[in-house]
């Protein structure tokens, strides 16, 4: 099937053609009679080809013969259409004569009667030829077979003429077509001179939007500007779209691996980018969908969720940036939900403002939200200012002094050997003070406080903290976390200790002494399954809370302390 512009294309093509056609003569032909489907189809038959092939051929040979007539030029249809416009223009009625020459001679024709009893008469001497009448029968012989071709067999039977062209029936097709246009050339030109006109406005349109910045060109440039992706995004059908030709913008992506670039396809870029570099593709949708609603003036509500999970740090604080940048627009208000607790900080600190902040609790109850707790630096501003009110906040401070030693003074001073011991069972764990503690963090942190109970015992403390930590309210309880933590630690350290009685072996460990600890118990002990499988959790959950430090805690808020809890117990039962 052709479509509209290939038919436009093919018309405009014939122009200087039509213009070049003397006359209108197979205008007269009916086209979808002679060219159907069913008519094209038996014209193909090897026989009934060659049948027209032969007539043809003969019908030729007579034209070319006649005393008049010449093929192609001068046939009798075009010289009955002479003698009617001649007539219709007053020719003989103005006494003027037509001149036909022969073999023969000069003959003088002085009227539109004579001409057309010459015209008469040399048509039936071609048609009476016998060899082409029998040419002919063999011919309707085979159209007459199909009655599906009957109305093609009269056609042919009233201008025989026509049968001569049917061997190269594309021709003559395209004879007729240039025929019809030429019978109405008035309307021809007028349509050819139109889609002249159009087809330079076009090009003046399309010069025109190319110029122009679209909506979508603008979301590519923020995308291309912002993202880290190994590939630049074009619009390349920014003057269709414009146009209202496009519907959809068509992107082209090309890569790009320093200095070389190449144009790629979208689906075979899709298998060759990171889950972080899709998403990021992914992100350009929603981007074109808040600058259109921009460009609108329409106020709108955003929800964010977990939009940067799986983005690399760049393209993380590339989209934190994008969503800064919507919220300084006053028609855009945003709800931001996530699981990433570095998103949330960054986006804390960005713009959103701490008093905004809220997280979410799974409780008994359903969900509850809170005011968000230890975003920025919770040694700092929670637990060193309450260090001497809040005991399980003193407890969970200890990894932290821990790791400012270890960076300050090393590892071999007697403070970070305390320290430790109140992290590991170590001989003495036990009999270290509240006041000893108190002394490290005093010294440590430049501060002259004393906790009241310093003859309390450290690890008595923990315990009792520990146990306060099972009926604590829902929240994100970071403090419970690490205390919880330290405490299944030490007893379960304590407990395999006990159990092996080689105090030799536990001397030797110098480095990871839990995992020493529980490796030595599963090799003495292979029978205990029940102690290795709470053994395995213990050395599975516990590292990340205690070895926590003030900048990277989010392992610890994305754990629910349940799972603590319901270990603590499972310890205290092993032991």
């Amino acid at each position: 099937m052709t479509s509209a512009s290939e038919f436009d294309a093919a018309l405009f093509r014939v122009k200087r053609e039509v213009e070049e056609l003397n006359d209108t003569a197979l205008s007269r032909i009916q086209y979808d009679t002679l060219f159907n489907d069913k008519v094209l189809n038996a014209l193909n038959t090897k026989d009934l080809k060659n049948a027209i092939e032969d007539y043809a051929q003969r019908y030729n040979e007579l034209l070319s013969a006649s005393t008049y007539f010449k093929k192609g030029t001068f046939d009798y249809y075009n010289a009955g259409q002479i003698a009617k416009s001649l007539a219709d223009n007053g020719f003989f009625a103005a006494k003027h004569t037509v001149k036909l020459n022969s073999d023969d001679g000069t003959r003088e024709i002085i009227d539109k009667k004579e001409l057309e009893t010459v015209i008469v008469k040399e048509k039936e001497a071609i048609l009476a030829d016998e060899p082409l009448r029998r040419k002919f029968d063999d011919v309707a012989r085979q159209l007459m077979r199909n009655a599906e071709l009957r109305e093609f067999y009269n056609c042919v039977c009233d201008d025989q003429a026509i049968l001569s062209r049917l061997s190269n029936p594309e021709g003559l097709k395209q004879d007729v077509i240039k025929a019809y246009l030429k019978l109405h050339e008035d309307l021809y030109n007028d349509w050819t001179n139109k889609y002249d006109a159009a087809k330079q406005r076009r090009r003046e349109l399309e010069e025109i939007a190319r110029e122009q910045t679209t909506q979508w060109e603008t979301v590519i440039e923020i995308f291309n500007g912002r993202f880290f992706v190994p590939f630049k995004l074009e619009a390349k059908n920014k003057a269709q779209v414009l146009l209202g030709l496009d519907s959809i913008i068509d992107l082209g992506f090309t890569y790009v691996d320093g200095k070389d670039t190449a144009e790629i396809d979208r689906n075979e870029l899709l298998t060759s980018l990171s889950t972080g570099e899709r998403k990021a593709l992914y992100v350009l949708n929603v981007i074109f969908e808040i600058e259109t609603r921009m460009a609108a003036n329409q106020e709108t509500l955003v929800i964010v969720d977990d939009l940067a999970d799986s983005f690399d740090y760049r393209n993380k604080y590339a989209i934190i940036q994008y969503l800064k940048d919507m919220s300084e627009d006053g028609l855009f208000k945003m709800l931001i939900m996530t699981h990433n607790f570095d998103f949330f900080r960054t986006v804390e600190s960005r713009f959103v403002g701490y008093t905004n902040c809220l997280m979410g609790t799974k409780n008994e109850n359903g969900v509850s939200l809170a005011r968000a707790a230890g975003i920025r630096n919770v040694f700092a501003n929670d637990w060193k200012i309450n260090f001497y009110k809040d005991p399980k906040k003193k407890i969970a401070s200890i990894p932290f002094l821990r790791n400012l030693v270890e960076m300050t003074t090393g590892e071999n001073t007697r403070a970070y050997l305390d320290l430790t011991s109140m992290l590991h069972w170590k001989e003495g764990s036990d009999t270290i003070t509240i006041g000893h503690l108190d002394g490290i963090y005093n010294e440590i942190c430049q501060e002259k406080g004393n906790s009241g109970n310093h003859q309390a015992l450290v690890f008595d403390v923990l315990m009792a903290e520990a146990e306060n930590c099972l009926s604590a309210g829902a929240g994100m309880n970071l403090e419970n976390k690490i205390v919880l933590a330290i405490a299944i630690r030490l007893l379960a350290e304590r407990h395999v200790i006990g159990k092996i009685a080689d105090s030799s072996f536990v001397a030797r460990l110098q480095k990871n002494q839990a995992r020493g600890l529980f490796d030595e118990f599963k090799s003495r002990f292979p029978d205990d399954q029940n102690a290795t499988a709470i053994l395995d959790r213990v050395s599975l959950m516990t590292p990340e809370n205690i070895h926590v430090n003030s900048f990277m805690y989010e392992p610890i808020i994305d754990m629910s302390d349940d799972h603590l809890r319901k270990l603590f117990a499972e310890v205290k039962e092993l032991i």
